[in-house]
């Protein structure tokens, strides 16, 4: 595999503040990083650096259960690295297993990356995209799905996929699933969908999305991420390409930053039907009523086997540890 020089810095400076009184995030001197560090005899790999309200932060990511998490550096030695070397270290745990195995599905032009996981029980990993709308968030997937499996599943697991500028034009509409989570109602993976999900209507394929030859990815990507811890939401080892198109070049470009490509085999609006451990894919912002009809018409038809535990949704970090 030819190997991608990985971005080694990049600045931003965003600061935000909320009318309910939350503590103020300033993010700044954000970049890549790759290191490694113990911590209460657990792994960290280090993937980004940067300060927090001026307090020196690690984004990690613990490569036996592919969870995400912000550190303060003080008291930690990091031991400086990259992720070639990386990989070769820690070539046998989950993390570095999955960006391999997503990059032996990186040749397509759409659905490139994990598109599935092994079924080990009847049920289905759910992802939601949330690229740049104008109409309000469909609260009514979030709220089927909690009643459907309130006194079987809480929280509800499930994988978001969203965009800064999504971020930027809904604060209530964040503010109101963060509450969920807060509850204990939902448990989200946080997936990196871009920062402006670019698209040109009048393009190819070949040439639309994250192919046009305008598209900075170092700016799609970390920007996306420094919009959201920004908000309170700890960006997840994945990523989403916008329409799900990409090609091997770009790919691997992606998979340099250490984060893992997620496609999907059940794009429901364009008719693709689930399997027992598909990647479904629904749009929850707004512009693909189909897609949010056709999953409630799937939460109804396995409603009696939601009841008895024979169909259930998949986390996803979960669903790529038993690959």
């Amino acid at each position: 595999m030819k190997k991608i020089k990985p971005l080694l810095f990049y600045i931003f400076i965003i600061s935000f503040s909320c009318a309910n009184g939350c503590i103020a995030q300033s993010i700044s001197n954000y970049k890549v990083a790759y290191g490694s560090f113990m911590q209460q005899e657990k792994t960290c790999i280090v993937l980004r650096s940067f300060e927090n309200n001026k307090v020196l932060s690690y984004l990690v990511v613990n490569p036996n259960d592919l969870s995400t998490s912000i550190h303060e550096a003080k008291g930690i030695v990091m031991t400086s690295s990259n992720l070639v070397e990386l990989r070769k270290t820690y070539a046998n745990t989950p993390y570095i297993k999955a960006l391999a195995d997503a990059e032996t599905n990186s040749k397509n032009l759409q659905d490139a990356g994990v598109t599935h996981s092994i079924p080990h029980e009847r049920g289905i990993n759910l992802t939601i995209d949330l690229c740049p709308s104008h109409k309000n968030l469909d609260r009514i997937v979030f709220t089927d799905l909690i009643n459907e499996f309130k006194k079987i599943e809480i929280p509800v697991p499930m994988a978001i996929s969203i965009s800064g500028r999504w971020i930027e034009q809904h604060d209530a509409d964040l503010e109101w699933l963060k509450g969920l989570i807060r509850k204990g109602d939902l448990t989200v993976d946080w997936i990196n969908h871009t920062y402006s999900h670019p698209t040109n209507n009048a393009l190819p394929l070949d040439k639309n999305f994250m192919l046009e030859h305008s598209v900075n990815i170092s700016d799609e990507i970390l920007k996306n991420e420094v919009e959201m811890l920004t908000h309170g939401i700890t960006p997840s080892v994945f990523f989403r390409f916008p329409g799900l198109v990409s090609d091997r070049s770009i790919f691997l470009k992606v998979t340099a930053f250490g984060i893992i490509p997620v496609g999907s085999d059940a794009w429901l609006a364009k008719g693709q039907q689930p399997h027992d451990g598909s990647f479904v894919l629904i749009h929850g912002n707004g512009n693909e009523p189909l897609g949010v009809i056709r999953f409630i018409q799937l939460l109804k038809s396995e409603n009696i086997n939601i009841k008895d535990k024979k169909w259930e949704l998949y986390d996803l970090r979960g669903s790529l540890i038993q690959q």
